[in-house]
């Protein structure tokens, strides 16, 4: 700024330089309103998109807590699965036990009962020969060791051994066995 003529010169040679000031005033507070107005449209963006965000990490971990209520229900339903299935697996061994047993002691009294009918059939065709050569006594030695050695114990039932007169003491022998 220089004096001239006793007026201050601001070294501009148009004479308007307060009118640019005044522009230039007005153009950065416009250019601050301007700036003003990005940041909060900035601002008021950012928090919508960190709404949303929150929004979305919201829903995830709802999501996973419902999955979670899920695996936990699924789990408890396979877990009755499995007790009542590992209730029902022992319940079944007992019983293949309870029938092993039985089993073994019905192979005894039938391997019995056949030695019963296998002695009775030997005695009655003893009898029986003893009735047809009452004058031999070798001849019924010889029949008797003669049929016992014939004699399938295991296939034999008193219907098909020849031998239908001994069926009923053989039936009150079984009543009573059983």
């Amino acid at each position: 700024m220089t004096l001239s003529g006793g007026t201050f010169s601001s070294g501009t040679t148009s004479g308007s330089s307060h009118g640019t000031r005044s522009f230039g005033s007005e153009g950065d507070m416009e250019l601050q309103a301007r700036m003003e107005l990005k940041r909060k449209r900035r601002k008021e963006s950012n928090r919508e998109s960190a709404k949303r965000s929150r929004q979305r990490k919201q829903q995830h971990l709802d999501d996973l807590n419902s999955q979670v209520n899920q695996l936990k229900a699924k789990k408890q339903q396979l877990v009755t699965a499995l007790n009542i299935t590992t209730q029902n697996y022992a319940a079944a061994e007992a019983q293949n036990s309870v029938l092993r047993t039985q089993m073994v002691e019905l192979q005894s009294r039938l391997c019995a009962l056949r030695e019963i009918i296998c002695f009775m059939n030997a005695n009655q065709q003893v009898a029986n020969a003893a009735a047809m050569n009452a004058n031999n006594p070798a001849s019924i030695m010889m029949s008797a060791t003669t049929t016992s050695s014939n004699y399938d114990a295991y296939n034999a039932t008193a219907w098909n051994s020849g031998m239908q007169t001994v069926q009923q003491p053989i039936d009150q022998l079984l009543y009573q066995c059983f």
